[in-house]
């Protein structure tokens, strides 16, 4: 199967999937609580097949953009009848939980499905929970022009105390061209300094310069480049380059664009013997995360040294809840430092960007890569839903909340304008979204290409 009908296939399965989660939120909590469901619908537009069921009509429709649930007398706008069945006639407590469900069972499918993952393969980057000690230094980068070196371990980053990697590079991700105030302990001083992370990627994401001992292991190997032909395997550990050790893969990057298309000497170990392999770089594009860009490679994708281990339900289920929640800070400070236009468009991925990532989870081995991007997916739709713009879950609660502190109902004339605006918001986010998307290769962060 090709690569962009996988792409369709896997995005098709699992927005569907989540469109179907969050609106039976919605159905259930109203059947629950009496409401009349009239049409339970995946997708907008045109009546392509379904069937009715009591006073239900189930649906698939046209355009597969979302869903819906409609509720008898839900629309402001529609005239009411007073029946006890209709969405309006209930009291607002009510109201309220009938929004909530929806992002609810989104954020309870991306906690259940995490903790099935890790019952089942639970797997993370070594370095990532270590101390910040930085390795390796990029010339002319923030953190070189800040006079950081090697072995200065970060103990402050932006408030956070003792960081590890991890919480290092998501602020700095978050933070492009924005300071940074850091102290980094040197021969048992602390030392205060600033720095300002560069746009980077396709993505427009924050990048300081300073990297991590990571070892670099041979991930996916390009068949035509340097490295497959001079007979490196993947899984090869890489310990060094002409003698010199690597601490990381971004070092080994610097080097190649240092040495050019010279040949160099590559240390590996292998199945405990260590090896000696001659490669020619090659002047080639720099790979996804800058597609434009040319540098010289040698053909081979990093994959981080890795810990893999299976967790019992109830370690699973607590990583699972730690994980969504670390998740959940990070959407809404993304959302906060757009707003604040901290942050580049870029950085968010649309229906284009989504699809390219499930089709590369899918064609991965086994089912664990494509359940853990669902459960990210799920997560962020919960997330978004939740964000106070009317339209969406969270609006309707906003209004809810409004109403509730005035003690009447907003006037529909002011619920129609509001709502008229939120539609013209969410379309041209849409819009701006999808033009990203079209303007650019999703890059993964993690993975970089020497």
């Amino acid at each position: 199967m090709s690569g962009f009908l996988t792409a369709v296939i896997s995005v098709a399965v699992i927005l569907g999937f989540m469109i179907l989660i969050h609106e039976f939120g919605h159905y259930a909590a109203a059947k629950l609580l009496g409401v009349r469901v009239e049409v339970f619908s995946i997708g907008f537009g045109r009546r392509l097949l379904g069937f009715r069921h009591g006073e239900t009509d189930y649906r698939i429709a046209a355009i597969p953009l979302g869903g819906y649930v409609k509720m008898s007398g839900e629309n402001p706008m529609d005239e009411r009848t007073g029946d006890s069945r209709e969405f309006l006639s209930h009291p607002r407590w009510h109201r309220f939980i009938i929004a909530i469900a929806g992002p609810a069972m989104n954020i309870l499918l991306a906690i259940g499905l995490l903790t099935v993952v890790y019952m089942v393969h639970y797997e993370t980057p070594v370095f990532l929970d270590k101390p910040a000690v930085i390795s390796w230094v990029k010339q002319d980068s923030p953190a070189a022009k800040a006079g950081l070196r090697p072995r200065d371990r970060i103990i402050r980053i932006d408030g956070v105390e003792n960081p590890t990697w991890e919480q290092v590079y998501l602020k700095v991700m978050l933070s492009p061209n924005q300071p940074l105030d850091i102290t980094v302990l040197r021969d048992g001083k602390d030392i205060e300094k600033q720095i300002v992370p560069v746009a980077v990627t396709s993505n427009q994401v924050g990048s300081a310069g300073w990297y991590a001992d990571e070892s670099v292991i041979v991930g996916n190997l390009e068949p035509k480049m340097p490295a497959a032909k001079a007979g490196i395997k993947e899984g090869d550990k890489v310990v060094a380059m002409d003698g010199k050790p690597l601490p990381s893969i971004d070092t080994m990057i610097e080097r190649l664009q240092e040495s050019k298309d010279k040949p160099v000497q590559l240390t590996v170990r292998r199945d405990g013997k260590t090896l000696d392999f001659t490669v020619q770089p090659v002047l080639a594009n720099a790979g996804p995360d800058s597609p434009t860009e040319k540098r010289y490679r040698i053909g081979f994708q990093n994959a981080p040294e890795t810990k893999v281990s299976k967790l019992s339900f109830s370690d699973a289920f607590n990583r699972s809840l730690e994980e969504n929640k670390k998740g959940s800070v990070l959407i809404l400070q993304l959302v906060e430092k757009l707003v604040e236009r901290k942050i580049s468009m870029r950085t968010i991925s649309g229906p284009i960007g989504i699809a390219q990532q499930a089709g590369e989870a899918a064609q991965e081995k086994g089912w664990i890569p494509l359940l853990a991007l669902t459960s990210a997916i799920s997560l962020n739709l919960g997330i978004f839903n939740l964000l106070p713009i009317p339209i969406l879950d969270g609006g309707v609660i906003l209004l809810l909340f409004v109403e509730s502190i005035i003690r009447r109902d907003i006037s529909l004339q002011i619920k129609e304008r509001i709502y008229q605006a939120a539609f013209v918001f969410l379309v041209l986010f849409a819009v701006m979204v999808i033009y990203n998307d079209l303007a650019k290769t999703l890059p993964g962060v993690m993975q970089r290409l020497p």
